[in-house]
């Protein structure tokens, strides 16, 4: 049955959606969306999802006229689904939604209604929630760098240097502009996407956020954040393996310091690749030993 859908002046939304195995919440996750009115266009990339998962999105794209369904490509990895998507699209806003996050209310409603009245926000979140309503590490962030990574790695942080993360600060009480957000909500303007060449395809899972505010930044575009909407991220909804999502953040980390910082040659970097190995190596001891 089509989702009702009231009429907006607001500006018309893309919502992307990427799932593999996405289980429950991905049901859970379209429906929040497509009860946006400026949700003019949803897609489901299906990067690979169970047959009987298929066939009831196939059902729910054919019953709603705002909703499609892209699949038969198999997993060609994040970025590459989310560019998928939005060519798939013609809407003046796009949004990248994790499978796993859900819409409160309004919140996409909200936040368009905002964007019509500021051109100069080329990319824009909302406050990320656990499912207790705390906010979500990597919500809102300062950019990752050799540097910063080494604070986080010997807890630098207690003699006063900046931190990545800032869910620890208190929350901003208004619109605030940021230099890094979660891939969980992000909404551009089709033209800045476009100039900065959409998402990096040579990233397969894991970075490609903290790689894409670095070139919003680059291009000199300004990312924001704002606390007045939200949607909770549920996590770990995959069936994806933690050892496979912890390899493809070490490779995601090392290909985002090659591309940025200068790889291997950067002294600073090569120290970084060896802490996100060492790391790697020792995850994947202790699972090890859990088995």
């Amino acid at each position: 049955m089509e989702t009702p859908r009231p009429e907006t002046t607001s500006p018309g939304c893309a919502v992307i959606i990427v799932s593999y195995h996405t289980g429950p919440c991905l049901m859970d996750c379209i429906q929040a969306a497509l009860g946006e009115a400026s949700a003019r266009e949803v897609v489901v990339v299906d990067n690979g999802n169970p047959p009987e998962v298929v066939t009831t999105l196939e059902k729910m794209a054919a019953s709603e006229p705002r909703l499609t369904l892209l699949t038969g490509h198999g997993n060609v990895g994040f970025g590459r689904a989310c560019n998928l998507g939005a060519r798939a699209t013609t809407s003046p806003f796009l949004l990248l939604l994790n499978p796993d996050s859900v819409l409160q209310p309004g919140s996409l409603d909200g936040a368009m209604a905002l964007l019509g009245t500021r051109p100069d926000i080329t990319l824009y979140t909302i406050r990320i929630e656990n499912p207790d309503g705390s906010e979500q590490r990597g919500c809102r962030r300062n950019l990752m760098t050799p540097w910063t990574c080494l604070v986080e790695a010997f807890g630098l942080h207690l003699l006063g240097f900046r931190r990545i993360n800032l869910n620890h600060t208190p929350p901003p009480a208004a619109l605030t502009e940021v230099e890094c957000i979660s891939g969980s909500f992000m909404l551009f303007p089709r033209s800045f996407f476009e100039k900065i060449g959409g998402m990096d395809e040579d990233y397969f899972l894991h970075m490609e956020d903290v790689d894409t505010c670095q070139r919003v930044r680059k291009a000199g575009g300004s990312i924001w954040f704002d606390p007045a909407f939200s949607a909770v991220h549920v996590q770990g909804t995959s069936e994806t393996t933690k050892l496979y999502i912890e390899r493809q953040k070490t490779k995601g980390g090392m290909l985002y310091f090659a591309k940025h910082f200068g790889g291997w040659a950067n002294p600073l970097v090569a120290l970084v690749n060896l802490a996100l190995w060492l790391r790697f190596g020792l995850i994947a001891l202790r699972l090890g030993l859990k088995r």
